[in-house]
């Protein structure tokens, strides 16, 4: 039951999950669901916590490296991967601790080895915290639903119009725009995210070696 749902949030988003289609799927009753779940956000959190086993599973040997920061991206980067492809989860990603023991056990797995460098409670948390918004914050962002003139590739075709438009701005105003046109023209969403993530680590690597 949780793998169909699961397949029908894939493919159609959270609105398209309801007991009537899942029934369908499963070839029973909508009645017959109530015997497992409440609701349907207890079905939609049970859902998220079967995706985030497979991100458990992946990062199982991520850690106990010489470099704990090395393992920290290792995780983030298969948590950003499991929720920008997508949307739905990112939202109810540790919503009810109860119900995801798995989304639990992956973030007590991230904090883990954060604290391998040493730092006192109160950084520890918010380098977590840093990392965990900046996954799920980038994830849900990229992994909203494509315009419908994006391309096979899910790229924005609009954006061509963007950057003619940027491009016949002020340079006097906008510095900064001139300066990265073209590498966001031409930026990978994927290699930004990782960028992003890199340039963040190196600020905990840096808070941690203050002590």
């Amino acid at each position: 039951m949780v793998a169909e749902a699961v397949a029908l949030l894939d493919e159609a988003g959270e609105q398209a999950l309801t007991f009537r289609a899942l029934a369908a799927r499963l070839g029973g009753g909508v009645g017959s669901i109530y015997w497992y779940v409440s609701g349907k956000d207890e079905l939609v959190d049970r859902a998220s916590d079967h995706v985030l086993a497979s991100v458990l599973a992946a990062t199982d040997r991520r850690t106990g490296s010489e470099d704990p920061v090395d393992d920290v991206r290792a995780i983030a980067v298969s948590l950003f991967d499991a929720l920008v492809t997508r949307p739905w989860l990112g939202a109810y990603f540790l919503r009810d601790a109860e119900l995801q023991p798995n989304g639990l056990l992956l973030y007590e797995r991230l904090g883990q080895q954060v604290m391998r460098l040493g730092m006192a409670p109160r950084p520890t948390f918010e380098a977590v915290s840093a990392v965990m918004g900046f996954v799920i914050g980038t994830a849900a962002d990229l992994g909203r639903t494509p315009r419908a003139d994006a391309d096979a590739d899910g790229r924005d075709a609009g954006l061509g119009d963007v950057v003619e438009r940027w491009r016949g701005l002020d340079e006097a105003a906008f510095p900064f725009v001139h300066l990265v046109l073209e590498e966001f023209a031409t930026h990978d969403d994927g290699e930004q995210f990782r960028a992003g993530l890199d340039l963040l680590l190196a600020g905990v690597r840096l808070r941690a070696s203050r002590g």
